[in-house]
């Protein structure tokens, strides 16, 4: 099983955590400092809030959560195989945990990321985690094609 996850830049995380929690009629299911998250069971999304993170209303990046470090390489390869530029992350520490990934670019620059979620990180390992700013702990240069880009936010 997966679950879409769409990441929203909001300028106030509070008035957006009291909307989204009525509309899906759930409460977020980790909220830090600018950072709030939903995991809905339906329908099955995962809705990811960033405060200050860019242009308010606007879509921060896009993604597919899965639920096995797996399913994130045979996502990597089935991409790559298929042409595709990707960015593999493995244990990279953003917006407060741990995660192994694939990043690509849609054909009109939207962020695209299959990840796993290894680990809840706490607030002092997550600190400065903004878009453009995630850290890979190792990175699979070997599977990461020429002219790769790096991934532009997290989650």
């Amino acid at each position: 099983m997966s679950r879409i996850q769409l990441a929203l830049n909001v300028d106030d995380l509070d008035a957006a955590v009291a909307f989204y929690s009525t509309f899906f009629g759930t409460e977020p299911a980790k909220r830090r400092p600018g950072y709030a998250n939903f995991a809905i069971e339906e329908p099955p999304l995962k809705l990811v809030l960033i405060e200050g993170g860019g242009e308010p209303g606007t879509i921060n990046h896009l993604g597919v959560e899965v639920f096995s470090t797996a399913a994130v390489a045979d996502a990597s390869a089935r991409l790559q195989d298929a042409g595709l530029m990707t960015d593999v992350e493995h244990e990279t520490t953003c917006c407060y945990a741990v995660q192994d990934k694939v990043w690509v670019s849609g054909p009109d620059g939207s962020r695209w990321e299959v990840y796993t979620v290894l680990a809840d990180a706490s607030d002092e390992d997550s600190l400065g985690c903004a878009p453009g700013s995630c850290t890979t702990a190792v990175a699979d240069d070997a599977s990461t094609p020429v002219g790769a880009t790096p991934a532009s936010s997290c989650c």
